[in-house]
């Protein structure tokens, strides 16, 4: 009996390159996994090596107490100046993300190249390491602080920028539409129509990048910028471990604030994430509907109700421009923006930075410029490129081993897995806790305990991506479908039924991504510790910054950025094609 034919639309070709795309993604992943147990090997990271070391912990924790703290005058200046820096650093972001994720956002980006070399700066910003940046800074600007606030300033760019341009695409195009349709320009759409269904995510983002800056504030010390940092750098040069880990132990109490208030600031101002997308869409669906009755009504400042009266009588009405009501939501904006300007003027005295001192750096920048060219490739081959190779493997390694310790903790974390609300409360402040040391206090513990090199990178990643992955991991499954887990508990199915068939299997595409950013993020944070001897090719590049010899620090910087690069192509893909 012969076959009917596929009906039009029915042919499986479209599924078939779908399906080998997937395929070829799961192949890759499971390649990094095999990556990343080769890496653990070759760096010989193993429960022997970590016992031996036992010794060497025993013997530093009895170097560093009792712990020394500085005057008390003395710590608030350094924390003052520290937190100055961050809240500049910050600031500077947000407000330069605003209009290049407005340029970058499909709905409100006027041209494709216009859209897409946005997209690709934010993309450079996110590649090159703040470190970097510092580096060259303080070749231009000297030491101080303007160096740490332009080089976090502009890096975070490349996570700020990103988060706001997918957010406005996401925007309801209601208020925007109708503001065009009264005849407002661009940038009264974009003020008016975008920004304010903007500020809840500008307010979210902005107080998460301060709690990262403030990590990386203590990392810059080592290349000279001030606050706690810089003072934790000169303890551990000269061996002084009691003053030395007196600071660090102040930058986790600070980190942990930090994070608290953050936390609670966007729930006492946004709600919880679900509350917060359905106020969104109800302040979205009361937005549409006031502007669509003031667009029909002729509310328009010039004009309105007795302009279009005027105009019926004969008379000329003036163009309309449009204007935001003076409710209680458009002043409490501009009480929190006074609040902001105060705080920023405080933080700019506190760190003292020099306008003059700005604009005559900036005058030097072309010249200073050339001094990085041409990169000088002569030692690639022979130094460059091993230590790059251990950079990656430390990375692999890291990521590798922090996820196999994340993902059970972040699973006890999660309110709908955890087997008691205690279970759930202790592991989400663990989680806390971890996340509030920074990389690089962890860093220089390892480096004292183990000894120089990748080990004490490695162990130092991995217990950090505790803090992130474990978090992100916890909050995936908290914000699965609950319904299909209700329909199978109606079913009769136990509790690790339901988490393996419904919770486990809606979250594993967000896990998959989320280990792949903690790869992004750790081949960054690899070479940045090296500056601390945690192994890799920053140390190479530390030491070339030093004596002047910016050719190699193009050459450094350039190998990084194509790695990055590299990487972050192939996770948007595996995200893609695991979708």
């Amino acid at each position: 009996m012969e076959r009917p034919a596929p009906a039009a639309g029915a042919s499986s070709g479209p599924r078939r390159p779908r399906r080998l795309e997937s395929a070829a993604a799961k192949a890759v992943l499971a390649a990094l996994v095999v990556a990343g147990i080769w890496s653990i090997s070759e760096l010989q990271i193993n429960v022997a090596s970590i016992v031996d070391s036992a010794g060497n912990a025993v013997d530093f924790v009895g170097r560093m107490l009792p712990l020394d703290f500085p005057p008390v005058a003395e710590l608030a200046g350094m924390i003052g100046e520290t937190l100055a820096i961050v809240l500049l650093a910050t600031v500077l972001s947000v407000a330069l993300s605003i209009p290049v994720a407005v340029v970058a956002a499909e709905s409100t980006g006027r041209t494709r190249a216009g859209r897409s070399a946005a997209r690709g700066f934010i993309v450079l910003m996110r590649a090159i390491p703040d470190l970097i940046l510092a580096i060259v800074f303080f070749r231009v600007f000297g030491l101080g602080a303007l160096p740490g606030v332009l080089a976090m300033g502009l890096h975070s760019i490349g996570m700020v920028g990103k988060l706001l341009a997918d957010a406005i695409e996401d925007l309801d195009p209601g208020p925007r539409a109708a503001v065009q349709a009264a005849g407002g320009g661009r940038v009264q759409q974009v003020v008016v129509g975008v920004l304010p269904q903007l500020l809840p995510q500008i307010i979210a983002t902005g107080l998460h990048r301060f709690d990262i800056n403030l990590r990386t504030s203590v990392l810059l010390g080592y290349v000279g910028v001030g606050g706690i940092g810089l003072a934790i750098a000169e303890s551990m040069r000269t061996l002084d471990y009691q003053r030395g880990m007196a600071l660090a132990l102040t930058v986790l109490v600070l980190c942990i604030l930090t994070e608290l208030v953050s936390g609670a600031f966007r729930r006492r101002l946004l709600g919880t994430p679900r509350g917060l997308e359905r106020r969104g869409r109800e302040q979205r669906g009361r937005t549409v509907v006031r502007w669509a009755d003031r667009v029909s009504g002729g509310w328009v400042t010039g004009g309105g109700r007795a302009g279009a009266a005027e105009a019926g009588a004969g008379g000329v009405s003036a163009p309309p421009r449009l204007s935001q009501p003076w409710d209680a939501d458009r002043v409490r904006r501009y009480l929190w923006g006074a609040v902001i300007v105060a705080l920023v003027f405080l933080a700019w005295h506190d760190a003292g930075i020099s306008v003059v001192g700005f604009l005559s750096g900036a005058a030097d920048l072309p010249s200073t410029a050339l001094m990085f060219f041409p990169p000088d490739l002569s030692a690639v081959g022979s130094t460059l490129w091993p230590e790059l190779l251990t950079t990656l493997q430390i990375a692999l390694a890291a990521t590798l081993l922090g996820a196999v310790l994340a993902v059970p903790i972040g699973m006890l974390a999660a309110r709908n897995v955890a087997p008691s609300p205690i279970v759930h409360g202790t592991f989400r402040v663990l989680i806390v806790l971890v996340r509030g040391v920074p990389e690089l206090i962890l860093a220089i513990v390892f480096v004292v305990v183990t000894g120089l090199g990748a080990v004490a990178g490695t162990l130092a990643l991995a217990i950090g991506a505790v803090g992130l992955l474990s978090k992100l991991v916890a909050d995936s499954l908290e914000e699965t479908d609950t319904a299909v887990q209700d329909a199978l508990r109606a079913n009769g199915a136990g509790r690790m039924q339901v988490f393996a068939a419904a919770t486990l299997r809606q979250a594993t595409p967000a896990f998959v991504a989320h280990v792949l950013y903690l790869l992004d993020t750790n081949v960054r944070a690899a070479t940045l510790l090296g500056v601390v001897g945690a192994g890799g090719i920053g140390y190479y590049l530390l030491n070339a910054s030093r004596i002047v010899d910016f050719a190699t620090v193009t050459t450094i910087v350039l190998m990084i950025l194509g790695v990055v690069l590299a990487i972050e192509g192939l996770a948007v893909w595996l995200r893609r094609a695991l979708r």
